[in-house]
């Protein structure tokens, strides 16, 4: 074990290895013909026991003897002193079982179930708890029973937490007894108990007391666990905040009927092409929310008299919870100018899925105007396809009173305004604990303290500057991140994707660093692409994208040439409707499952990935798959279509793009892009016009 050789057994440890097994056997063999046989003997419940002595681990054998219990409870001769001895010995089989493995879940379990009964007394469970916590303090069984047990008695977290100070001070190695902390003060925290009543006394407090175990020890881990879930505690806001719209506040949008831009005044960044008569608003709040509907938003204009909307959440889980949430608002066929006013929790029934209510009601508003274009007034050209080269992009120069339309929660009507003091111990916890780890790297090379304080200096910068978005250490937190990815090359996908989320961020923390990286598509018009504008994020090695709420606006984006494995968050981005995603690390059709949420998609380059190159495919945990009820029923909905052979081979094909409406697909560069697969997409996808650049017939 943990890398030791194993010696050669003696002779003698054979032969003892041998009987064991042999009584074991015997054991096992009279208890499963009792068990089968439902008996419950006093001979056969003391077998139980015998067996349970030796192994501990027979689930089995704890189920037989709950039942044996059950069934001498039900006899009419059964007393409460009767039932006390019969549980009081359940309880001593218990106490033997973990003499000889105190970490046996059925063991552990089968106690909890006996002192369910409330017939035994619990004052000997602190005594025996203490004798098996000096055998092994960072035994998490005993811990989670000394929960079962401190409710039980009604013990009081405050004598609790002074318990796990105890144990902290004889140890500060053990992690379990911090865990017990975080959860005891969790439950201090959300019933507002006495002492515990604001969360800006009683975290600098924890600070202090986990900054003498990170400094007397600094490479052990407990410490630092607990401190990121300080961490956590300080930058995370209780009640749940809408952070980001489309449409932005006070913005125009021009809606272009049936084609694209043609001489029109309206910056391209709040133009678009709508095919389906709608456009879609898009509500995104700083964690996931429930409750999302028309009583809970509601909207006024003048072309939706009844205000009704369907909202939906953006869960790629198909959660009823989601960060960003959307609805499609229908407009008139003829032309159109009018207001539109969406307000925001001011009715009861947005909750976070941590139980807090949406408490910042909210509203925005923003101009309409629907301009139906005659098509002999614009080029609709099948046989035009869009090509992601260098050649077709030239840099984007901004009319002086053009500005990219990016929401901030500042831009928003906020009733009763938002309470910036709540935030001023955080930023002064925050500042405190940079000064601090600023001064433990320089007195040692600690990864585990760079990691710490990239998160400080992130977490102090968004909570500092939550309105101007300003990133003041980026730099700082960069080179933090860079040096990590040496220091730790067994976890450098994890310091990578934590690198990107930052230059993202950084990219995206003022609109004239944003217009940067905005090219307008060749002079050429296409049908598919009414906004000409395109984010072009290539080229700079991303191994994770981020940033989804200050990029709601974007139409066509360039995300080639990365190092991106997924692109889970891109279904925020509903106005999309050309992506390039060539030229990355792709390794699975399963792995674009965002996209089925983005209704508007109509080009997708996803050439040169690795998409067929593993037999395994390792985002199928975090992604639908067959073998799941809702996509099992799904497939079998269109039995026309999935009953051909080809697509059967492909089912992952079918579930992800069935549902888009792409004109354009470039998969050339992929194992799986055989010819085979090529005749699956043709049929799963009627509307498609060009695959690898070739026109289809």
């Amino acid at each position: 074990m943990h890398g030791r050789p194993r010696k050669a057994p003696k002779p003698e440890d054979e032969a003892a290895s041998t009987a064991k097994a042999q009584k074991l056997r015997a054991l096992q063999s009279q208890f499963f013909s009792f068990h089968h046989d439902k008996i419950y003997t006093k001979e056969a419940v003391e077998l139980s026991a015998k067996l349970l002595e030796i192994n501990p681990e027979s689930y089995t054998a704890w189920n037989y003897r709950k039942l044996a219990v059950e069934h001498y409870l039900s006899q009419p001769e059964c007393n409460p002193d009767s039932v006390k001895s019969v549980l009081d010995d359940e309880l001593r089989v218990v106490e033997s079982a973990l003499r000889q493995n105190f970490k046996s879940y059925g063991a552990w379990h089968h106690r909890k179930w006996v002192l369910s009964k409330g017939h035994s007394s619990i004052n000997h469970e602190l005594r025996l708890l203490d004798k098996f916590q000096k055998a092994d303090s960072r035994n998490f069984h005993a811990w989670n029973y000394r929960r079962f047990v401190a409710h039980l008695m009604n013990r009081s977290e405050h004598d609790e937490l002074k318990y796990t100070e105890d144990m902290i001070y004889t140890n500060f190695s053990n992690y379990s007894a911090w865990h017990n902390r975080s959860v005891l003060l969790s439950a201090l925290l959300e019933k507002k108990a006495e002492g515990f009543l604001l969360k800006e006394n009683v975290l600098p407090e924890e600070y202090e007391f986990i900054h003498q175990a990170i400094f007397t020890d600094p490479d052990d881990q407990s410490g630092w666990f607990y401190n990121l879930w300080l961490l956590d505690q300080t930058v995370t806001t209780d009640s749940p905040l809408l952070v980001s719209t489309w449409p932005t506040h006070g913005s125009d949008v021009l809606i272009l009927r049936d084609g694209c831009q043609n001489g029109s005044s309206f910056s391209p960044f709040t133009t678009l092409h709508s095919e389906s008569g709608s456009f879609p608003i898009v509500l995104y709040f700083n964690q996931p929310v429930e409750g999302v509907n028309s009583s809970t938003v509601t909207i006024e204009c003048g072309f939706n008299k009844n205000g009704y909307l369907l909202w939906e959440p953006l869960s790629v889980s198909n959660s009823q919870a989601a960060q960003v949430w959307v609805a499609h608002l229908k407009f008139p066929t003829s032309e159109l100018d009018s207001s539109v006013e969406v307000s925001v929790g001011h009715s009861k029934g947005i909750i976070s899925t941590r139980g807090f209510q949406y408490c910042h009601p909210s509203s925005f508003s923003f101009n309409v105007h629907v301009q139906p274009v005659e098509k002999d007034s614009f080029q609709v050209s099948v046989a035009e396809s869009i090509l992601w080269r260098e050649e077709n992009f030239k840099v984007y120069s901004a009319q002086s009173e053009e500005s990219i339309p990016i929401a901030t929660f500042d831009q928003l009507c906020i009733k009763d305004g938002h309470d910036s003091t709540a935030s001023n111990w955080r930023t002064e916890a925050l500042a405190k604990e940079v000064e601090c780890f600023r001064e433990l790297l320089s007195l040692m090379d600690c990864k585990i303290g760079k990691l710490t304080l990239a998160r400080l200096l992130t977490a102090y910068d968004a909570m500092s500057f939550p309105f101007a978005n300003k990133l003041v250490h980026s730099e700082e937190v960069l080179k933090l991140y860079n040096d990590l990815m040496k220091l730790d090359p067994t976890h450098h996908r994890y310091y990578k994707d934590e690198h990107s989320l930052v230059v993202l961020q950084k990219m995206t923390s003022s609109k004239e660093s944003l217009l940067q990286h905005c090219f307008q598509y060749k002079d050429s018009v296409s049908s598919v692409i009414a906004n000409p504008i395109c984010l072009r994020l290539n080229n700079l090695s991303l191994s994770r994208i981020g940033a989804f709420e200050k990029l709601l606006w974007v139409q066509m984006l360039d995300l080639s040439h990365n190092e991106l494995q997924s692109i889970e968050g891109l279904e925020a981005m509903q106005l999309l409707s050309c992506l390039g995603l060539g030229h990355n690390k792709l390794r699975s059709i399963t792995a674009l499952e965002p996209l089925r949420k983005l209704k508007s998609l109509r080009v997708l380059d996803i050439s040169y990935n690795q998409i067929g190159d593993h037999s395994i495919d390792t985002t199928r945990y975090l992604c639908s798959s067959p073998l799941s009820h809702s996509v099992g029923s799904e497939l079998n909905t269109d039995e026309t279509v999935i009953s051909d052979a080809a697509l059967v081979n492909y089912w992952e094909a079918f579930y992800m793009f069935k549902d888009l409406k792409l004109n354009q697909l470039d998969i050339v560069g992929n194992t799986i892009a055989d010819e085979k697969f090529k005749s699956a997409l043709v049929k799963i996808m009627p509307t498609l016009k060009r695959l690898d650049d070739e026109l289809l017939n």
